[in-house]
């Protein structure tokens, strides 16, 4: 008889990020939770370290069979629920493998990736023409009924960014641009796209497979799907790693280069991606102020400049 699997040891680090988001009684069972999916699904921890993400335990494990595999284990929400349909709509093609889901827990089994060969680690404009490339796939699917969807959400940005649009602590010109942006938003909520998107494709969110598995170079990971337009995809690969080209003068510059990169490789009209774009930086930009930061955000306010121009 299989003896059953000890409780998964939670990293200190993803217990505080899921605790403040989703409060200690969720940190509390998660390690059970992963135990008992493995139970369910005659999986063995390999006892190689356990991965996670901002709120997500991702445990290496070996199928029945012997086939390496990661459990992951997340609180689902809004952003997360749509995973594993999106993961089912790609097959493969660009993305992870999903082998199996648990509706009950949320937990997915997927194949394994090599976490330590990711697209943080390759020259800045070969790895965006591959996110680039990973887009045009992973969007070219009509996303699914019933899935959440950019035009509600773009709309309720409007009314989230009001009252910050004449809020006397804010810089002026930030409350310029913050107006200029909503208007955009405001627009762009009536034309939302119908495309199946992945939200947070960023360098990071691209691994590459286990050596001798003969797939392709470079699959994303860990979508947060939604349904909309592909303009809307850029903002996290103009973001993330900033700092790597931010010679004084040359910021603005390096965000257009990126964006031309980004839009020539994913096929993606240049003016929406532009409108949509700001709508994403609209958002990063609600989400701090809600917080309570008060200041501008420097890439965010750089990259809505520059793809302005």
């Amino acid at each position: 008889m299989r003896e059953s699997t000890p409780p998964v040891p939670m990293p200190e680090e993803l217990a505080r990020t899921v605790s403040g988001f989703f409060g200690p009684e969720w940190v509390d069972r998660l390690p059970r939770t992963a135990a008992r999916q493995c139970d369910l699904w005659r999986l063995r921890p390999t006892g190689d370290r356990t991965l996670y993400g901002a709120v997500s335990l991702v445990l290496p494990v070996r199928c029945a069979d012997g086939t390496p595999a990661v459990l992951k284990v997340l609180p689902v929400d809004q952003e997360s629920e749509g995973e594993p349909d999106a993961l089912r709509i790609w097959a493969g093609d660009g993305a992870v493998r999903l082998l199996a889901h648990d509706p009950g827990s949320g937990a997915l089994l997927l194949e394994a990736l090599d976490p330590d060969r990711s697209l943080d680690g390759v020259e800045v404009d070969r790895a965006l023409t591959v996110i680039g490339g990973l887009l045009a796939r992973l969007n070219a699917h009509p996303g699914p009924t019933g899935m959440r969807s950019l035009g509600p959400i773009t709309r309720a940005l409007v009314e989230r960014a009001r009252p910050f649009l004449a809020h006397e602590r804010l810089d002026h010109r930030f409350r310029r641009l913050l107006a200029r942006w909503t208007a955009v938003a405001r627009e762009m909520a009536a034309q939302p796209g119908d495309r199946l998107l992945h939200w947070d494709l960023h360098f990071q969110n691209v691994l590459a497979p286990l050596p001798g598995t003969g797939r392709e170079p470079w699959v994303a990971i860990d979508p947060k799907p939604l349904v909309g337009d592909p303009g809307y995809e850029l903002l996290p690969a103009l973001r993330n790693r900033f700092a790597e080209e931010a010679d004084p003068g040359g910021e603005a510059r390096s965000v257009r280069h990126r964006f031309d990169l980004l839009t020539e490789a994913a096929g993606i009209d240049r003016g929406r991606a532009r409108a949509w774009t700001l709508v994403r930086v609209l958002e990063d930009c609600v989400w701090r102020l809600e917080s309570g930061n008060l200041q501008a955000p420097h890439p965010q306010v750089v990259i809505g400049e520059a793809v302005a121009d």
